[in-house]
């Protein structure tokens, strides 16, 4: 899943993209409101985690130009304005959730959770391979009841592949799945991460097939 966080405040900024690193989601920053604006009309996203007090263009004007486009990206507002009036515009210009400064990092990844699997989930809060289910409240991997151990970009190549299980998925979306803008991308890092994932599953049918010229397909269990 790939996240983006506008927030002007540096140790915020900087603890909420660590917060959610760790939970392997990527991550892109943006400091002001007006290369927030900028960059989503052109990027696509699992969640917005926009704060409203921003340099340039305030929050709530980036919500609501992106919103005119039509986007459905699920949208977090975070600001320091605890009043009813402000909670209920941010909240008719189409925002999703919302939270008030301070607020603890728990609540905060709690939140994104939700709003990530409203999205992709539904109702669900599991997706379900044969007898392997990736938890997307605590974000494990599970064979029966027992934990799979992935490193967090292992965990979200699974999470992709689960969720477009028989659809090919090519290089490019693995890429914007997995990395932040900062991140360093090998030529072939995303082989090896296919390699790796089809190694530490090939007990639980966990068939991954290189479909030349396209990307890579999940094979549907065959119990299925």
């Amino acid at each position: 899943m790939r996240i983006l966080v506008v927030e002007d405040d540096t140790l915020l900024a900087d603890a909420l993209t660590r917060c959610l690193t760790q939970a392997a989601y990527a991550v892109d920053l943006a400091r002001d409101g007006a290369s927030a604006n900028e960059i989503l009309t052109t990027h696509g996203y699992d969640l917005v985690v926009l704060d409203v007090g921003l340099p340039k263009m305030d929050g709530f004007e980036v919500l609501r130009q992106l919103r005119s486009r039509r986007s459905q990206i699920p949208v977090l507002l975070l600001t320091a304005r605890d009043t009813l009036e402000d909670r209920v515009y941010g909240l008719d210009l189409g925002a999703d959730d919302y939270l008030t400064k301070p607020f603890d990092l728990p609540e905060f990844e709690a939140r994104a959770r939700a709003l990530i699997r409203r999205g992709h989930y539904g109702a669900s809060s599991e997706l379900v391979h044969g007898q392997l289910r990736f938890d997307t409240v605590g974000r494990r991997l599970f064979y029966g009841e027992e934990p799979v151990e992935l490193t967090a970009r292992e965990l979200a190549l699974a999470e992709l592949l689960l969720m477009r299980e028989g659809r090919v998925v090519s290089k490019e979306q693995m890429v914007d799945h997995l990395y932040g803008w900062g991140d360093e991308v090998g030529s072939n890092a995303i082989e090896v991460y296919v390699h790796r994932l089809r190694k530490k599953l090939e007990f639980a049918d966990f068939n991954v097939r290189t479909v030349r010229g396209m990307g890579y397909l999940l094979d549907k269990p065959k119990s299925a």
